[in-house]
């Protein structure tokens, strides 16, 4: 589906508090709560996230049933991977109290994936992105997601550089971390998300292959040694997904009203640092800001301090959901 025309703006009728769904139940960065398992190696694949909100919306407790193999139609360890990607990409959240045993579906899962759903299949290429911002956020269930893209310094790196960084990172947090071989089985988990093993002639839904293979994030050297990532203006991410993203990122800031250029570039966890996208491209975006938020958001480069102000407050959700109703609009659906 391609990216919606530059009109868009989001509704102006009101303006409401950003409303952080599940953000309590999120810890924050480097709190040393961290995860190198849980997908038991095998990457997300198509289809999966809306399996797992249609199951836990039939039977919050379905994970945890005998018939969960049934009920879901892979096996065992798949049955955990599906939970696993489900609370990774924030489309499931743990019930408080019951210790994971009941599941319930986030504003964001039932947004995107829920029984009126804007994007169940993944047709819109956005919907990828924003799964990809999930992953590369959420330090506590997938952190060698979140670690290679904000930990990684220079876009070049190999396995054995990651796996340094990584164990730099447990000791400086004086973290004991997973046996030598399960942190690098999460490495190659990592990055099969993002390149994958199918042929070039092969479509990607009869492949087993992760669907963020398609954002062609990472690249690789014919020798499958050094690996780069792909930075850049990242045209297929629309403006409006770009704006939920950085709401997200700016919560974590509390209550401030500005927010500097430098943290949305290079911060961590910030939509620079996941999309790796550059310096110029993340201008031309913040300097959309005005015109698409009605003025909530205005960017200003003044006697040199480049920062984003906020006027007034944004529902995070708003421009999502105004981006797929314009997507469906195009395609006539």
């Amino acid at each position: 589906m391609k990216k919606p025309a530059k009109r868009s703006t989001l509704p102006t009728s009101k303006a409401v508090e950003i409303v952080s769904d599940g953000a309590e139940d999120q810890p924050a960065r480097g709190t040393g709560l961290v995860s190198f398992s849980g997908h038991e190696t095998f990457t997300l694949r198509h289809g999966w996230l809306k399996k797992a909100v249609d199951a836990v919306l039939h039977d919050p407790h379905v994970f945890m049933t005998e018939s969960a193999m049934v009920d879901l139609g892979v096996g065992k360890n798949m049955v955990r991977s599906i939970r696993h990607w489900g609370l990774a990409a924030d489309v499931l959240k743990e019930t408080a109290g019951t210790r994971g045993s009941e599941l319930t579906t986030t504003q964001f899962g039932s947004l995107l994936f829920g029984p009126q759903g804007f994007d169940p299949f993944l047709e819109d290429q956005n919907t990828l992105w924003l799964i990809h911002w999930k992953l590369a956020t959420n330090e506590r269930r997938s952190t060698g997601w979140s670690w290679m893209f904000n930990l990684l310094h220079g876009d070049e790196f190999t396995r054995d550089s990651m796996f340094q960084v990584f164990m730099a990172e447990l000791k400086r947090r004086n973290i004991a971390g997973p046996s030598n071989s399960s942190l690098q089985r999460d490495i190659d988990c990592a990055i099969r998300t993002y390149l994958g093993t199918r042929g070039r002639t092969q479509l990607l839904e009869e492949s087993l292959d992760c669907p963020l293979v398609e954002l062609q994030l990472l690249a690789v050297d014919p020798e499958g040694v050094l690996f780069r990532f792909s930075r850049g203006p990242k045209p297929s991410l629309s403006d409006l997904a770009f704006l939920y993203c950085l709401l997200e990122f700016w919560e974590r800031f509390g209550g401030t009203e500005s927010l500097a250029f430098a943290e949305v570039a290079y911060g961590n966890g910030s939509p620079g640092s996941v999309f790796k996208l550059d310096e110029n491209s993340i201008a031309l975006r913040l300097e959309e800001l005005d015109r698409i938020t009605g003025g909530a958001l205005i960017y200003s480069e003044t006697a040199g301090l480049k920062q984003v102000y906020r006027r007034k407050a944004i529902d995070k959700f708003r421009p999502l959901t105004t981006h797929y109703e314009e997507s469906l609009a195009l395609t006539g659906n």
